[in-house]
């Protein structure tokens, strides 16, 4: 098994933000609150932490500008190895364990990646997660199939109701590809 970068999904909210343009924790919670990013907590118990903690790793810093306001306001802007880390993490392909446990992060990696890495590692990444989708969605056939007989009807319900979700999701990443093949 490959060994993922240390990046909670929350570091990786921040820094897609961060990258557009430098903000503060305040933008950052006014962006979490107002955007669809609201499963992510605007909370200044979740924000500033983890602002603390990436700039402590050297992902990004904080610049206080006091320039045209009263209140002085610190201002973070992604460093050079805050920038290498969420390409790096950006560029993974997909696997098994992230279709399964970490459909938020590809989601927002997603979200993220045309502007950051570009449209080939766009393509690339949509192509790996259709395929684990895919294929995911065969196992739990096959499993389902076996188990059917002895399984309970909501347990069966509850099964098949999962993997109506996993193909929703290939069928929308292979409709994805090819919209985004159509507009290269």
């Amino acid at each position: 098994m490959k060994m993922k970068p240390d990046i909670s999904t929350l570091s990786l909210a921040i820094m897609g933000l961060i990258s557009q343009r430098p903000q503060t924790g305040y933008d950052i919670r006014k962006a979490f609150a107002e955007k669809p990013l609201g499963h992510f907590s605007s909370s200044p118990g979740a924000i500033y932490p983890a602002l603390q903690r990436m700039t402590k790793d050297g992902w990004i810093c904080g610049k206080v500008d006091d320039e045209k306001v009263l209140r002085p306001r610190k201002v973070y802007e992604m460093t050079e190895s805050g920038r290498d880390l969420l390409e790096r993490h950006l560029r993974q392909s997909v696997d098994r364990d992230d279709v399964i446990w970490r459909m938020d992060d590809l989601m927002l990696r997603f979200s993220l990646m045309d502007e950051i890495v570009g449209r080939a590692a766009t393509l690339r990444f949509l192509r790996s997660f259709a395929t684990e989708l895919e294929a995911y969605v065969a196992h739990l056939r096959c499993f389902l199939g076996e188990a059917k007989p002895s399984m309970p009807v909501c347990g069966r319900l509850a099964m098949e109701n999962g993997i109506g979700a996993y193909e929703m999701n290939a069928a929308w990443a292979r409709r994805a590809l090819e919209e985004l093949e159509t507009d290269a």
